[in-house]
C-alpha cells in the first residue's frame, strides 16, 4: 500500500495508544467535583452530541481548507480541549472543555478515510481499512495498561497523556502526509485523477441513506457492547472489570483475523456476501452472551463476533466511499460517520435501560436478533449499490 496509508495507519495507532481518557470522564466528574451520576451522565452527552457537527465539519474544512490542515486541527484541538479538563478547577470548566473536545474529536476521521480511499483505489480498499482497524486494535490493546497505572496515581494525567498522544499524532502527519493539493471551484479537492468535482450533496443520494440506516444500527449495536458488557458481566456474578479482558481479546482477534481475510476466497467474497456473514457471525456471538456465564464462554463469544465486526468495518466505509462523486469522498463518509454519533447518544439509554427492564439475556438476545434483522438486509442495501464498481481481484462480482 501507498506510504500515506501506512503513515496514517502508524499514527492513528499511536493516537489511539492514549486514548483512554474517555472512559474515565464520568469517573473524574464524580470523584473531583462530587457531583452524581445524572450529572456525570449529562455531560458525557454533551460530549457525544457534539461529536456529530464535528463530523459534519471534518467533511467541509477538509474540502475547504485541504484534508492535512484539517487532520492536524482537528488532533491538535483534541490536546488542548484534554488539556483544559485536566487543568479545569470546576464542573462548569469540565463541562466545557468536554463539549470542546467534542467538537473536535471527528474532525480527524472523514479526510483520513478520504485519504486512504483515494490513495489506494476501489480494489484495494478493503485491505486498506483492515490495516487501520487493526491499527486502532494494536493501540486499544497499549491504552488499558497505560490507563491501569495513570488511573492509580491521578486521573487527571489520563487526559495529559491523551493530549500529548494527539500532539505527537498531529506532528507526524504534518510531516508526513503530501501537502494539501489544489482547492475546485467550489472548494472541492482535487482527488489526484485531473477530475475535481461540482456540488457535492451527499444527504441527496438514497444510496448514501441506505447506508446511513444501515450503518446506525451496526453502530447501535458496537455501542451496546462498550456500554452494556461490563454491566452484563456485574449482573452474571461475575467482575465488571474483567470486561478489559474481553475488549483486550477482541482487540487481538480483529489483529489476528487480518491475514486471513486476505486469503483469497475471503478476499473474492462480493461486499454483500461478506457483510451479510459478517452480521451473522455478530448475532452469533451476541447470542452467545445472552447464554454466558462463565469468563470463557464470554470469551469465546467475543472471538466469534469480534471477527463479524471485522468483516463489516472493513467492507463498508469502502461501499461508501464508491458512492461518491470525484472530490466527493470527505464528504459522504463525514455524512456517513455521523451515524456512530447518533449511537452515542442513543446506546447508554437504549443498553442501560433494557438491562433494568428486561435482564441481560434480553439485552443481548434483542442486540443478537438485530443483527440477523441487518445480515439479511444486506443484498437489499448493499446489492444495488456495488453493482458496476470494480472488481477485486479474484472476487466474483463487484465491490467497493
Amino acid at each position: 500500500m501507498p506510504r500515506t496509508v501506512w503513515m496514517l495507519v502508524v499514527a492513528r495507532a499511536i493516537n489511539r495508544l492514549g486514548a483512554f481518557s474517555l472512559p474515565f470522564l464520568t469517573v473524574l466528574i464524580g470523584t473531583e467535583f462530587g457531583a452524581g451520576t445524572t450529572t456525570a451522565g449529562l455531560v458525557s452527552a454533551g460530549f457525544g452530541l457534539a461529536t456529530i457537527p464535528s463530523r459534519v465539519a471534518g467533511g467541509r474544512l477538509a474540502g475547504r481548507i485541504g484534508r492535512r490542515r484539517t487532520i492536524v486541527l482537528g488532533l491538535v484541538g483534541c490536546a488542548l480541549a484534554q488539556l483544559g479538563i485536566a487543568a479545569a478547577g470546576s464542573l462548569a470548566a469540565v463541562a466545557v472543555f468536554a463539549v470542546l473536545l467534542g467538537l473536535s474529536f471527528e474532525l480527524y476521521e472523514p479526510p483520513s478515510q478520504a485519504l486512504i480511499a483515494d490513495a489506494v483505489g476501489p480494489a484495494d480498499r478493503v485491505r486498506a481499512y483492515g490495516a487501520l482497524n487493526a491499527a486502532l486494535a494494536v493501540g486499544g490493546t497499549g491504552s488499558g495498561l497505560i490507563a491501569a497505572g495513570l488511573g492509580r496515581w491521578d486521573l487527571r494525567w489520563l487526559f495529559v497523556v491523551d493530549a500529548l498522544t494527539c500532539l505527537a499524532c498531529a506532528l507526524t502527519l504534518r510531516l508526513a502526509l503530501p501537502a494539501d493539493g489544489p482547492r475546485g471551484p467550489r472548494g472541492a479537492p482535487d482527488d489526484g485523477t485531473g477530475a475535481v468535482g461540482g456540488p457535492v450533496r451527499p444527504w441527496r443520494d438514497r444510496g448514501l441513506w441506505a447506508m446511513f440506516a444501515s450503518g446506525t444500527a451496526f453502530a447501535l449495536v458496537s455501542m451496546h457492547i462498550v456500554m452494556a458488557l461490563p454491566l452484563t458481566l456485574g449482573h452474571r456474578g461475575l467482575r465488571p472489570a474483567d470486561a478489559g479482558l474481553l475488549f483486550t481479546a477482541s482487540a487481538v482477534t480483529v489483529v489476528a483475523a487480518q491475514p486471513v481475510l486476505r486469503l483469497r476466497r475471503p478476499a473474492a467474497l462480493p461486499d454483500p456476501a461478506a457483510m451479510t456473514l459478517g452480521y451473522a457471525l455478530l448475532a452469533a456471538g451476541l447470542a452467545g452472551y445472552a447464554a454466558a456465564g462463565t469468563l470463557p464462554a464470554f470469551l469465546a463469544a467475543t472471538a466469534v463476533l469480534s471477527v463479524g465486526e471485522v468483516l463489516v468495518l472493513g467492507r463498508v466505509l469502502g461501499v461508501v466511499a464508491g458512492l461518491a462523486p470525484p472530490g466527493g469522498t470527505d464528504r459522504y463518509l463525514a455524512a456517513y460517520g455521523i451515524s456512530w454519533g447518533v449511537a452515542t447518544v442513543t446506546a447508554p439509554v437504549t443498553a442501560t435501560q433494557l438491562l433494568e427492564r428486561a435482564g441481560a439475556g434480553a439485552l443481548w438476545a434483542g442486540t443478537a436478533a438485530l443483527c440477523l434483522v441487518l445480515a439479511a438486509a444486506q443484498p437489499l442495501v448493499v446489492g444495488p449499490l456495488t453493482r458496476g464498481l470494480p472488481v477485486r481481484p479474484g472476487a466474483g462480482a463487484p465491490a467497493a
